[in-house]
């Protein structure tokens, strides 16, 4: 080989070994955002509450972060990689309230190539549970930034606290008024009692109602019964779906969780009113409760009646009517009822549980289902709430309905779930946006509710909460 030859080959692999090392170089120096395309920020929503605060990021692809609590002050540090700056993520600061239990304010930039840093100001030490979602729904990919009290809200404590049904009626933050004249609605009594109010003051009674309350219609018991309540009846009222889940959505946009949280919130004022009951909220503002979580609040306050609001959709629009549903410990009475229940219980997905928390109490909770006496006394109330809701609206069906609800599965608690009407159908979501219908359905679930206990005066409490430790 000739020495120009040699000298050719020599510079050709010198020019091959600097383009190789100058590549390499160039992939060590380019940013993240530079070198693939970054990843965007579709949508950011922040649901403030007592109970915790959650802050969800939605993505187009799956969203890498890394955090750190950092002290002195109280700062939550979340890096986002690979991620585009934009104008959605410079917003996240505006919708810091400035209520907001636990975030005093939210900073957002760009803290290096291809990283965004959020720093969350809080206003008291936190227990951030952070995790993310695959897409489901109309959701994409979220990030979701739970920020739970270190000493969790105590719903027992909570209702303690009021101890008058005043009180109680003047906590709840609504600012609708308590029935003009409550003593129109039947009031729980000894049989004595009962039998001198006068007819006038019966509820309307409609074949479609008496059909409807079936063998559970309102029959005065014999005198020598005992249904005398000597003590303070609790009731779990849990407002379906909220935050992330909207639950299901009306022909002109009304969200399923914000009639549910009203209807749930007059429920409340009026049991608070009576002098021998009281009531619960599973959730009295718009953030997202796990279903587990709902049964739970209610065992801890040892509910003796756990009322489960929804407002009914389906995928035809002449659907129409309320219902009442228990839970099935078999099958489902019908396809539709066994539709609804899959379509309830998926609310976690939707608003979005951490299946990396393992919840002892929920392990407690859903307990097996061998609950015959719980199961008929769920039964009977149902029944009544059910011949009370027939008086104000069309009943989509004559009988209480039962299907695998997971809400229900309180083994020690009759339960209930409540399908006020079909927000699907375009004439009961009018009706169902308004205060007037609304106050209508609150003051028919009280008659039933208080003909129920009337007839079942609860038994002495047992140490549920020793239970649940």
């Amino acid at each position: 080989m000739s020495d120009a030859h040699s000298k050719a080959t020599v510079n050709l692999s010198r020019r091959r070994l600097l383009q190789a090392g100058g590549a390499l170089m160039t992939l060590l120096v380019t940013p993240v955002g530079m070198a693939q395309s970054q990843a965007r920020i579709l949508a950011v929503r922040v649901w403030p509450a007592k109970d915790y605060t959650r802050i969800t990021l939605e993505g187009a692809e799956s969203l890498k972060f890394s955090h750190q609590i950092v002290k002195n002050p109280e700062r939550l540090v979340v890096d986002l990689e690979g991620v585009e700056f934009n104008s959605v993520l410079q917003s996240l600061p505006d919708k810091i309230s400035e209520t907001d239990p636990y975030i005093k304010l939210i900073r957002a930039g760009r803290n290096r190539p291809g990283v965004v840093r959020l720093v969350v100001e809080l206003k008291s030490e936190v227990a951030p549970q952070i995790f993310t979602l695959a897409p489901v729904g109309n959701y994409g990919h979220r990030l979701v930034l739970d920020l739970y009290p270190t000493e969790p809200v105590d719903p027992l404590m909570a209702l303690l606290e009021k101890r008058t049904p005043e009180e109680g009626a003047a906590s709840t933050g609504s600012q609708t008024a308590i029935a003009s004249n409550p003593q129109e609605l039947p009031q729980i009594s000894s049989p004595a009692s009962a039998e001198k109010k006068p007819a006038a003051e019966e509820p309307v009674r409609t074949a479609r109602n008496d059909a409807a309350r079936g063998a559970d219609k309102p029959a005065k018991p014999g005198r020598g019964a005992k249904s005398e309540i000597n003590r303070l009846i609790t009731i779990a009222i849990d407002p379906g779906h909220g935050g992330e889940d909207p639950g299901a959505v009306g022909h002109n946009g009304t969200f399923e969780k914000t009639v549910t949280l009203a209807v749930g919130k007059l429920l409340r004022e009026r049991i608070n009113a009576e002098p021998n009951m009281r009531a619960m909220l599973t959730r009295d503002a718009d953030f997202f409760v796990p279903l587990g979580q709902r049964v739970e609040k209610a065992r801890r306050v040892q509910a003796d009646l756990f009322v489960s609001i929804h407002a009914d959709a389906f995928i035809r629009p002449d659907a129409r009517g309320s219902s009442v549903f228990i839970l099935s410990d078999r099958s489902a009475s019908s396809t539709a009822a066994r539709w609804l229940a899959q379509k309830e219980n998926a609310a976690d997905l939707i608003g979005g549980v951490n299946i990396g928390v393992k919840d002892s109490h929920l392990a407690k909770t859903l307990l097996d289902l061998s609950q015959t006496a719980t199961l008929n006394d769920s039964l009977k109330v149902a029944k009544a709430v059910l011949g009370e809701l027939g008086g104000i609206n069309q009943l989509h069906k004559g009988e209480v309905e039962q299907a695998g609800f997971a809400v229900l599965k309180a083994p020690d608690i009759p339960s209930m779930l409540v399908e006020t009407a079909f927000i699907s159908n375009p004439d009961e979501e009018k009706r169902l946006i308004t205060e007037a219908y609304q106050e209508k359905l609150a003051e028919a679930m009280l008659r039933g509710i208080k003909r129920y206990f009337a007839k079942n005066p609860p038994l002495a409490k047992t140490n549920k909460i020793a239970l649940l430790d």
